[in-house]
């Protein structure tokens, strides 16, 4: 998976030193010698990954990283800070500074490698999302990104698995403060486990007795509500190689042992808070699609979605030669419903008139809010005694009783539908919509509350 990588660090040997390496794999090389310019490069270009020093003159790699997460177009870069700095209290600054990462001075290049193709596949994974939503409606991704900075870290659920039952406590008595946490020393069940409650975060040994971790790793990730868990391995120096795999395999972060605490409730604090934002912005997307194609007011598609939609039906209905018919529905006399009695009263003629709509068509039909009080029903394998079937009892249904719409008392409302069908080679979307447009005008004409077929 190739990206662009952006190297910020003042001392040129530095730069050329991880260019070569990160070239070397076929990753595209930006630099910058400063976090100034690190900042303008974010903003006039994609970037996917930073690889961020944290000593420079003027403005700190600590800061940089803050302002870069505080900025709604740059904070869901990953950032992997690079620094001489050793101490667990540097890699804690780092991290609740919003660095996605650490790594410490002379860098491994196993361990470089592995982070930054770990972080470059959560950036793509992101940029989907972002894109889907954007694709649906620009404001949601607006709410999705603001809310990441109001999602808390605090209050996660935990699993620890460990067959040792005093580290696992120890680790436990680490988090407890700020976090519920579960215990598993029975890694064979750690399946039922995350089957059986829901987890935000899993904490894996890589000491397990007689069960291989990654694969323990990658049974937990079978499981559909724990197919985006964060887990996070407890490894110790020896068993680099291993991690190096767990990474390639989407593991999405490690700690060494002996585990520092500070580092450890950061790293935790990182990923739920990382976990949390993936839900929300994949919420934000699917309701970002939802209101893309359906009426608000009614909860049927809208006429966006029916036009896609028709045009893919009508195609495969000509391909396999099999029947299609479309009907018009419009509400008679709507106009003197809002201006006799409100708004208000209208909008709930409108909702009856479309669950009773729902009521009346077959599962198979797809009933869709043209505009105002025009419906449209599109049917597959639907023949003129059926299509006329379904339209006569859809009329019936609407006439036979009176509309409740909390005034005290029934309206009485009648809908007019022009029906066209399928018939030759030559129909289109618009023809077919056209056809039937005519037949609903001729209802109208022979006094509504009636069903016109329309011939091609």
């Amino acid at each position: 998976m190739t990206a662009r990588v952006l190297i910020v660090d003042d001392i040129p040997t530095n730069v050329r030193l991880l260019e070569a390496r990160l070239t070397a794999e076929y990753y595209d090389v930006v630099s910058a010698s400063s976090g100034r310019e690190a900042l303008a490069i974010c903003q006039s270009q994609d970037v996917d990954i930073i690889l961020l020093d944290v000593m420079m003159p003027e403005m700190d790699g600590f800061e940089v990283c803050r302002r870069l997460k505080a900025d709604p177009r740059t904070h869901h870069i990953p950032v992997l800070m690079i620094t001489a700095l050793d101490q667990p209290s540097d890699r804690v600054q780092g991290l609740d500074a919003g660095a996605d990462d650490f790594l410490t001075k002379p860098v491994d290049d196993t361990q470089l490698m592995a982070r930054v193709k770990s972080l470059v596949r959560l950036k793509s994974l992101t940029d989907e999302l972002r894109a889907r939503a954007l694709t649906g409606q620009q404001i949601a991704i607006e709410d999705a990104l603001r809310a990441m900075d109001q999602i808390s870290a605090s209050g996660g659920s935990v699993l620890i698995v460990d067959t040792d039952a005093r580290h696992a406590e120890r680790i436990r008595a680490y988090l407890e403060p700020e976090h519920r946490v579960d215990i598993l020393t029975q890694p064979a069940d750690a399946v039922f486990q995350v089957s059986g409650a829901h987890y935000e975060l899993a904490l894996v040994s890589m000491s397990l007795d007689e069960f291989d971790p990654l694969r323990v790793c990658s049974q937990i990730r079978t499981v559909e509500q724990a197919r985006n868990l964060p887990i996070i391995l407890m490894a110790d120096p020896a068993d680099k190689p291993r991690v190096v795999r767990a990474l390639d395999l989407g593991i999405n972060d490690f700690i060494h042992r002996p585990l520092e605490r500070n580092e450890l409730v950061a790293r935790v604090r990182t990923q739920i808070r990382r976990h949390r934002y993936a839900l929300e912005l994949r919420q934000s997307v699917n309701n970002t699609l939802a209101m893309a194609v359906t009426d608000e007011l009614t909860g049927l598609y809208n006429r966006r979605y029916f036009e896609r939609h028709l045009n893919i039906m009508l195609g495969k209905a000509q391909e396999q030669e099999r029947d299609l018919a479309l009907m018009i529905l419009d509400i008679d006399h709507f106009k003197a419903v809002n201006d006799t009695h409100g708004h208000d009263i209208g909008d709930a003629v409108i909702r009856e008139f479309s669950a009773r709509l729902r009521r009346n068509i077959r599962g198979v039909d797809l009933a869709c809010r043209f505009g105002g009080e025009e419906f449209v029903v599109l049917m597959p394998d639907t023949d003129f005694a059926q299509a006329d079937a379904v339209a006569e009892r859809v009329r019936q249904s609407i006439a036979e009783k009176g509309f409740e719409v909390g005034n005290g008392r029934p309206l009485s409302v009648t809908v007019s539908v022009g029906v066209s069908l399928n018939e030759t080679r030559a129909d289109t979307p618009e023809s077919l919509v056209k056809r039937a447009d005519v037949a609903l005008y001729r209802a109208k004409r022979e006094g509504r509350n009636r069903v016109i077929f329309d011939a091609a």
